[in-house]
């Protein structure tokens, strides 16, 4: 297993994807808090539990993991239908 990526998928909340969003949009836990309004030690949580399933050991290994599976979209890099997570407006 290639930089210690899972090579199966794994089953993530829509919380957990939310959240990978944000990671690879290049927000920090307090940030990615603040947005969510929920507390930085749930940011901390989620993610300690989404490195978990992944089996992914950073943030950067969890976004290359999230592009590899399409799980997210950073501009043309990977081209996925995402669900929309945002509050409805249209960017």
């Amino acid at each position: 297993m290639a930089g210690g990526e899972s090579q199966t998928p794994v089953s993530l909340s829509d919380r957990e994807l939310q959240i990978i969003e944000l990671v690879a949009a290049g927000l920090t836990n307090q940030e990615i808090a603040e947005k969510l309004d929920i507390s930085k030690r749930t940011v901390d949580n989620h993610i300690s539990n989404i490195l978990t399933k992944t089996a992914t050991e950073n943030r950067v290994a969890l976004v290359r993991w999230a592009l590899q599976w399409g799980k997210v979209c950073l501009n043309d890099v990977n081209c996925c239908t995402l669900p929309n997570h945002n509050d409805g407006t249209v960017s």
